[in-house]
């Protein structure tokens, strides 16, 4: 397993005890009224792929209608990626529309857009590979067809890809109470006959319309087919799922408050259309999950009160969920006003876990005396809002639901722009792993659910979103570890991080942004962010950074500042580097360095061996 080498930084000839695995600072500061994307600073390269509403997407025979093209739906949430075993390109991009409306040629509801990408070998941007699909589909951009496959989908949020093998399922997210509420959206409101390969007495039932909105839904990008929903996983307001390494069991998300936790394993690994289903009951005895029937068709349709009902665990808004080297994060992005919501789960049979008690005694001193099940029923009761949210961890191992990350810090009362602190986390929402050179970082979207008590400054009524990565490697990480790395414009939630198998491209989305902003950031849209495995560091040693940190000591440069000849103790391969990371110099062992052809200013040293040095040459 690879580790990074930190990159050594020092300013004079004595060491100081500072690291970064970054050649450059890739952080960007705040900026609370963008109209554009807030992108991080070159060299990272940044590029927009794909803009709803403009861009055009091929289309089936649909409603009658002959195949064709339309304009892409908007409000762009997750995106998958599917990677192509067969070919150089590097695979298929998968978005989501949360938009939903009826369309003659997409679709009603919502939707889905894929489209395939390979990488240019000179820039490292990503190229948009023209297809021909089976059906005879031509084009850069293909509709998924989920009318003539499952059925109507409905505001595809949040999502799940498989790290095993690239499958791609969508979450049907806004709960369907009835009929009534696809008014508008979905033309054809008669009763659904599902028809179905899952085992169980789902195929050949008739549901209500409605019933057959808010599950998992496979999809196939390499057709832009929709392939089966999920009804053995229940039917539940999906945002986020994950798949272990297993390739068995699914961990899946719900944003409800009360929001359930739910396991599905299947009983053959990589098909998941049978298996056993569980609800997280963080207080069982034993194994914290109890088991619902999987092949029940009036289980799937009251998922929600079933599993309250055996005294399953509640959430506030679970979102998204991504699995990384064992354990299962989580977001739970909060919502003010909650106790209510608790109750009524309560009432059916739901339970409080324990991972409020950190958050609940830090908002509130006052509660230090109070016994942990005292602080549980000072939630319960309704005197906690849930402001800012949180990551969640679940470790499999331990069974156990503990806080990660903490949103905040906490304002009773939003303070001014200047008194704002650099960083703050509000309504964690999408959630993913990117690994580069070895290096794992946590990549947090901030989606607010309002603006008062801090979660933007006084006087700031945009509900500005930021993106954020967090290395992994930290034990025990705080909000001061963050690093904000772009913002999306007015009006939009910024959301779908999510990397490109070899680490160098982070795919995102801007979702909803205001129409009164600049082509092309008035439309939901997705961009590219390049450049991570320039930016970062690694080595493949396993051992202890402590040995890293030896070899810098011992490696010395003098003098620094300096304007003319840089001298160093031992004979070196190194480059130097610009303040933007840009790569300017090269040499081979050399013992001295000729700088006075350079501009004044900072730049960095590394060396072959990994020893790194900051520079003021004046």
């Amino acid at each position: 397993m690879k580790k990074i080498r930190l990159l050594f930084l020092c300013a004079t000839l004595i060491p100081t005890v500072g690291f970064s695995q970054f050649f450059f600072d890739v952080s960007v500061d705040t900026a609370w009224l963008p109209e554009e994307v807030v992108f991080p600073p070159s060299p990272l390269q940044h590029q927009i792929l794909f803009v709803g509403g403009d861009d055009l997407v091929q289309t089936t025979a649909t409603y009658g209608n002959a195949p064709g093209q339309a304009l892409a739906k908007q409000w762009h949430d997750f995106i998958g990626f599917t990677p192509d075993e067969e070919s150089d390109d590097l695979g298929w991009v998968s978005v989501n529309h949360e938009m939903i409306i009826a369309n003659d040629s997409i679709g009603d509801g919502g939707g889905m857009t894929v489209f395939k990408v390979r990488r240019d070998p000179v820039t490292d941007l990503l190229e948009v590979v023209p297809q021909t699909l089976s059906d005879g589909r031509s084009g850069d951009f293909f509709n998924v067809d989920f009318v003539n496959t499952v059925g109507e989908t409905g505001m595809n949020c949040g999502g799940i890809t498989s790290a095993i093998d690239g499958r791609i399922w969508t979450a049907e997210e806004w709960f369907r109470s009835s009929n009534g509420s696809l008014r508008g959206q979905v033309r054809d409101l008669d009763p659904w006959t599902i028809n179905t390969d899952i085992p169980g007495n789902f195929a050949g039932q008739t549901i209500e319309k409605y019933e057959n909105f808010n599950y998992m839904v496979e999809i196939d990008p390499r057709e832009a087919v929709a392939v089966r929903k999920q009804y053995n996983w229940g039917r539940q307001p999906f945002e986020g799922g994950a798949i272990a390494e297993d390739n068995q069991t699914v961990y899946l998300g719900a944003d409800a408050t009360p929001g359930i936790f739910t396991k599905f394993v299947a009983d053959t690994p990589g098909d998941f259309r049978s298996g056993r289903l569980f609800a997280y009951k963080h207080d069982a005895a034993g194994d914290p999950w109890v088991e619902l029937s999987s092949t029940d068709l009036n289980v799937a349709l009251n998922y929600a009160n079933e599993a309250l009902a055996l005294g399953a665990t509640m959430f506030n808004r679970l979102e998204w969920v991504t699995y990384y080297d064992g354990k299962v994060y989580m977001t739970e992005t909060g919502r003010d006003n909650i106790g209510t919501r608790f109750q009524n789960g309560r009432d059916v049979g739901g339970v409080l876990d324990y991972h409020w008690i950190e958050p609940v005694r830090e908002r509130h001193p006052e509660l230090a005396e109070k016994t942990d099940d005292q602080v549980l029923d000072f939630v319960m009761a309704g005197f906690f809002n849930d402001y800012y949210g949180r990551v969640l961890e679940f470790d499999p191992a331990t069974g156990l639901v503990t806080t990660f990350l903490n949103g905040g810090p906490f304002f009773e009362t939003s303070p001014m722009i200047s008194e704002y602190p650099n960083k703050h986390l509000s309504n964690p929402d999408g959630l993913n792993v990117m690994v580069t050179n070895g290096r794992p970082y946590m990549v947090i979207c901030e989606d607010l659910n309002g603006t008062s008590n801090g979660r933007v400054p006084a006087g700031i009524g945009n509900r500005t979103c930021e993106l954020y990565i967090l290395d992994l490697s930290i034990a025990d990480p705080s909000v001061d570890d963050l690093i904000r790395i772009a913002i999306t414009p007015l009006g939009s939630e910024v959301t779908g991080a999510h990397a490109t198998p070899d680490g160098k491209t982070l795919l995102v989305n801007s979702q909803h942004p205001s129409t009164s902003n600049p082509f092309p950031y008035n439309n939901s849209l997705t961009f590219a962010i390049t450049g991570w495995d320039e930016a970062i560091t690694a080595v493949t040693s396993v051992d202890d950074l402590a040995d890293d940190l030896q070899n810098s000591l011992n490696f010395q440069v003098w003098p620094n500042p300096v304007s003319r000849k840089l001298n160093f103790n031992q004979v070196i391969d190194a480059a130097l580097y610009d303040n933007q990371g840009q790569r300017i110099k090269v040499f081979r062992a050399q013992k001295s360095l000729d700088v006075s052809d350079l501009k004044p200013g900072a730049y960095f040293l590394k060396t072959a061996s990994g020893e790194g040095r900051k520079l003021i040459i004046q």
